[in-house]
């Protein structure tokens, strides 16, 4: 039979076949080899002992790094307007990370909207990302444009993503039927969330539809990125990637840099000067 994978805990995996769960641990070879991950399509079969096992893993579209899930059509970016402050370094680090691994589509999700001053920060947000990707001002707390994201999210298998505190589990059980994730409070002393999310679980929101939360973080690395490709996860970077001067354009100090004349333009001067700390930050990791 072949189904997909939607949790694993401790080597024991869930696979979905319809209606149908069975828990199954990979072949030993497999443990070996390619693992398997949650979103994966896997080939199972039932033992006569009533035991399941993994024997094959199907190919997959993408793979998310962090956190480890496969087959994704959309990342969801969550964010807070307020409590802990929405941090635009860090969003454009995921959305970096969404962007290297052809993930079909990238939204990006404002929850508590309903806080004092949330409105000024969710404008700023639309002013530099409105035009690139789908944006959705929620809040978890009473319920404010829950029901638009989660028609956004019918027919895909989406994730989660974001830091501590924005309330990513908060709005999957909103979306989730019977949504059962544990959620947390700020720390007050370092206004940062306390991570509640321990394992990865994809949960069905409709039919054919999944999504799964995921532990936050507090930063990210880039240094596993090649400097030379960054320019090429900035969406809004893409149309101008070739026409300028010189082939080899790093779009930093080049003359007749088409992108850079793009700057206060198409491309958002937040964005570009986020970019060039970037590329500094990739290229003193490749020179160590």
């Amino acid at each position: 039979m072949t189904g997909r994978i939607i949790k694993g805990v401790g080597g024991l995996y869930t696979v979905a076949v319809g209606d149908t769960h069975y828990e199954a641990r990979a072949r030993g070879a497999m443990r070996r080899g390619l693992k398997p991950a949650i979103g994966d399509f896997a080939e199972i079969t039932v033992m006569p002992s009533g035991e399941c096992v993994i024997e094959r893993i199907l190919g997959r579209k993408n793979s998310l790094l962090r956190p480890k899930v496969v087959n994704i059509d959309c990342a969801v970016m969550v964010f807070a307007a307020k409590e802990p402050d929405v941090n635009l370094d860090m969003l454009d680090r995921f959305l970096i990370f969404a962007e290297k691994d052809n993930i079909d589509e990238i939204c990006i999700v404002i929850n508590k909207c309903d806080k004092e001053g949330a409105e000024e920060v969710y404008n700023n947000i639309r002013r530099i990302y409105g035009g690139i990707y789908k944006l959705f001002p929620v809040s978890a707390v009473s319920g404010m444009g829950i029901d638009a994201l989660k028609e956004n999210l019918k027919g895909k298998v989406s994730v989660m993503c974001g830091p501590s505190g924005a309330g990513k589990s908060s709005i999957v059980n909103l979306i989730v039927p019977n949504g059962r994730m544990e959620t947390g409070d700020i720390s007050r002393k370092i206004k940062r969330g306390k991570h509640t999310t321990r394992h990865i679980e994809l949960l069905e929101t409709d039919k054919d539809s999944y999504i799964a939360d995921s532990p936050g973080f507090s930063s990210l690395d880039l240094q596993y990125l090649d400097s030379e490709s960054l320019c090429g996860y900035f969406a809004e970077f893409r149309p101008y990637l070739s026409l300028c001067r010189f082939s080899d354009c790093r779009h930093i100090d080049e003359p007749d840099c088409k992108l850079k004349e793009q700057v206060g333009k198409d491309i958002s001067v937040e964005r570009y000067e986020r970019f060039k700390k970037f590329y500094r930050e990739i290229k003193d990791s490749e020179r160590f």
